[in-house]
């Protein structure tokens, strides 16, 4: 990919964002990126998989997959372009990924190695601030998440639950998840979990089939 063609890519992402007009040239000509093409269908990243590279996704649609730490939910939602895949794994205690990608499109990476982003770090002050911001972003909702109003109702902390175990509160999500273990997350009764998703499903808001929740748009949870 020629150093035009990168320089019009990395504008796409929040962390090229603000960098002037020569320090991105800088950044497209001198910079050891990597190149990745993937077919519809085939695995990107694994769950569990050493997070040594940042994976710039310029092309394409993801399939990704996330799991609770006892293996019985998951979650499956899409990320298009432009998105970076967990940004956060490349530094940290637990540098690996949490997540199973997959191309759910022909899709196209621009990829970084971590030695290459300490060096962006140390040599572009805009780069590291941008660096920062996410990761200081990323704690402060974290933070907050524990001051917010609790829910007053079973379809709020049902709601909540939703909004809790995806990365990107909006659009198509499949929960695969029993309404028993739903029940057992929530401290309630798999009766009362029952009627308050059949209610929900009576206003379009989900549809249940057995062993998994279909949600065509998670923001209209909120209304």
């Amino acid at each position: 990919m020629a150093g035009l063609q990168i320089y019009e890519k990395l504008l796409q992402f929040p962390l090229f964002q603000g960098m002037s007009r020569d320090d991105l040239e800088i950044v497209a000509g001198h910079t050891r990126f990597g190149f990745l093409k993937v077919s519809a269908g085939r695995q990107v990243i694994r769950t569990g998989e050493a997070c040594t590279h940042l994976f710039f996704l310029i092309n394409g649609t993801l399939r990704v997959e996330s799991f609770g730490d006892e293996n019985r939910y998951s979650v499956v939602e899409q990320m298009s372009s432009p998105y970076i895949l967990q940004q956060e794994g490349i530094f940290g205690y637990n540098q690996r990924y949490t997540h199973h990608f997959y191309a759910l499109t022909d899709v196209n990476f621009l990829t970084l190695d971590k030695e290459e982003v300490v060096r962006l770090s140390e040599d572009f002050l805009v780069f590291r601030l941008n660096l920062l911001n996410h990761f200081a972003t990323q704690t402060q909702k974290l933070i907050h998440q524990q001051w917010r109003r609790s829910p007053q109702t079973l379809r709020e902390r049902i709601v909540r639950f939703f909004f809790q175990h995806v990365l990107y509160p909006a659009g198509p999500k499949t929960f695969y998840i029993l309404m028993e273990r739903l029940a057992e997350e929530l401290n309630d009764s798999r009766l009362n979990i029952s009627h308050t998703l059949n209610a929900m499903q009576a206003e379009g808001l989900l549809e249940l089939h057995r062993g998994r929740i279909e949600i065509a748009q998670l923001e209209r949870l909120l209304k």
